[in-house]
Formats: structure tokens, C-alpha cells, sequence
């Protein structure tokens, strides 16, 4: 299969163009600088142009792009940056995928499009919540869905990657082994999280498997709440995790994102991975954890 990867140089990106060439698949990096590689192409989703090459006689296309909702405080400007990272790119390459006719498009989204669910169960079949991270997240989704009128369409609401370095254990394993670990606020919160090694493999297992379409969640099947989830990381890095960090600390120090990204929660679970056969290589936040900080 010929797949062409966009956001291929982020945590879940670098990981999945490995899976997938070690899987026998041809890859093709879209990038946004000038193409320093075979396995590059070059284009512009800001102008809007330089895809449609790019897809030229493609199997699947995979749509990974997104500034990390985390990495800066929630100002306008920043606010209006992860929603313009998502949805422009998005926009681009579902007209590249309907003018190429292109059969597969696999289009990032995330678990946040329920908004905080509480401890109540969402599956795909859930609708979207209220807040700016569900609406990013609506809009997003609806930015690749005109790529279906014919092509096949799935979108992966990424829950929280659990990987040996970056993403949220990049930030939360140094402070965990100096024993700075706990609970954030009540703890009650769920933690929707999935290992890398079944980020990377759910996608494969989507692009090869004609039956999904639409949402689907890329959660572990048992989600966790974050009191159970510290629980968790304190054991396998062998530290206690006594702390609480109150919610209005958060909040002064982080802004809206602790809010919708922090202090919310979904308890996600993958409906249609399970119901189409997926086997989780971890169905456990324990064995997810002990993986990625082996």
C-alpha cells in the first residue's frame, strides 16, 4: 500500500511511518519545508497548494497535522493556532483526496470532541460537547468528512499516548521520579490513555480494514481515572506520589487548558476498534505504562 503520512515528524507520526514501512507499506512524508529526501514532498497547506501532486497514485492518505494543545497558554492567538493547524491542512488534503481519488483517508481528531463526560461511558456514537476543545474537534472532523462523497473516511479520536519520551509522560516521568508525583485536583477526571505501540498498530489496523469508516476512538479499552492513573505511574517508577495539586492552582498557572485539557476528563472506550477485532497489545494502564517507561 502507498500511503502518504502529513505530520509525519510528530511523537504519533515518527512512530507510525516506521510501523508501517516495517509492515512491507511505501510511505510519503508530506512536509512544509523543501524536500531534503526521497520520501518527502514538499507542500503548502497555508497556500493551499502542493498535495494533489503528493497523492498522485496513493492507497491511503494519513492526516496527523496539529500544533500540541498543550504546549503553550491558551491565549486568542494560540486558541486560534490549534484551530488553524488542524482545519486548514485537513480542508487541503480531503479536495487533494477526492481530486486524486484517492480510496482511504485517515483523519486526526480527539477524544475531547465529547467534552467532560464525567464518569459516564462515551463511544463513538457520543455527540460533541460544548467547549472549545469538542468544537476544535466538531470542526476538524467536519473539515476531512467532504473527502467522503468518495472516499472512505475515518476519524481517530486519539485519546492520551503513553510513549517512552514526549508527549504527557515526557512531562510527568521527572517529576514522578523526585516524588513530585500526585493527583491533579479531585482525581476523579478520567484519562482516556492509549500505548504508542496500539496508537501506531489502530491505524494500520484501520487502513487495512475496509469495514471501519467514520469515528473511532483510539483509547485503551479500560480508561482510568487520574488518582488511579498516578496510582499507576508511581508504582512502575517505584516513587511514592503523595501530592495533590489543587484545581485552582492549575488554573492560575495554566489558564483555560487546565480546564477543558487538565481537569476534564472522557471515559472513552474504543467501540469500533473492538467490535472490528482489534487485539490491544496493552488492555491495561499498567502494562501500557511499564512499556513505555521500560
Amino acid at each position: 500500500m502507498r500511503v502518504v503520512v502529513a505530520g509525519s515528524s510528530g511523537l504519533i507520526g515518527t512512530a507510525l511511518v516506521a510501523h508501517l514501512r516495517a509492515g512491507g507499506h511505501e510511505v510519503l512524508r508530506l512536509v512544509r519545508r523543501t524536500a531534503g529526501a526521497g520520501d518527502e514532498h514538499e507542500w503548502d497547506p497555508a497556500a493551499g497548494h502542493g498535495a494533489d501532486a503528493a497523492l498522485d497514485g496513493a492507497d491511503a492518505v494519513v492526516n496527523l497535522c496539529g500544533v500540541g494543545i498543550g504546549d503553550k497558554r491558551w491565549t486568542g492567538s494560540y486558541k486560534q493556532q490549534i484551530r488553524d493547524s488542524r482545519i486548514a491542512p485537513t480542508e487541503v488534503l480531503a479536495r487533494a483526496v477526492l481530486a486524486q481519488g484517492v480510496p482511504t483517508f485517515l483523519s486526526a481528531s480527539a477524544v475531547g470532541y465529547y467534552g467532560d463526560t464525567g464518569d459516564a461511558v462515551v463511544t463513538e456514537a457520543s455527540p460533541a460537547g460544548p467547549d472549545f476543545l469538542s468544537q476544535v474537534c466538531a470542526d476538524w472532523e467536519g473539515a476531512a468528512l467532504p473527502a467522503a462523497a468518495a472516499a472512505r473516511v475515518v476519524l481517530l479520536r486519539t485519546g492520551l499516548v503513553l510513549a517512552p519520551s514526549g508527549g504527557l509522560l515526557g512531562r510527568l516521568k521527572p517529576l514522578y521520579s523526585l516524588g513530585l508525583g500526585g493527583r491533579l485536583g479531585s482525581g476523579r477526571q478520567y484519562y482516556p490513555w492509549v500505548s504508542l505501540d496500539d496508537q501506531v498498530a489502530a491505524i494500520a489496523f484501520a487502513l487495512e480494514n475496509p469495514a471501519i469508516s467514520g469515528p473511532m476512538n483510539v483509547t485503551g479499552p479500560a480508561p482510568v481515572t487520574n488518582a488511579e492513573f498516578s496510582r499507576a505511574l508511581a508504582a512502575v517508577l517505584h516513587r511514592p506520589a503523595p501530592w495533590v495539586v489543587p484545581g485552582f492552582a492549575l488554573r492560575a498557572v495554566l489558564g483555560e487548558f487546565a480546564t477543558e485539557g487538565v481537569l476534564a476528563g472522557q471515559r472513552a472506550v474504543p467501540a469500533v476498534l473492538q467490535q472490528a477485532g482489534y487485539r490491544f497489545r496493552h488492555a491495561d494502564v499498567a502494562s501500557a505504562l511499564r512499556a513505555a517507561c521500560r
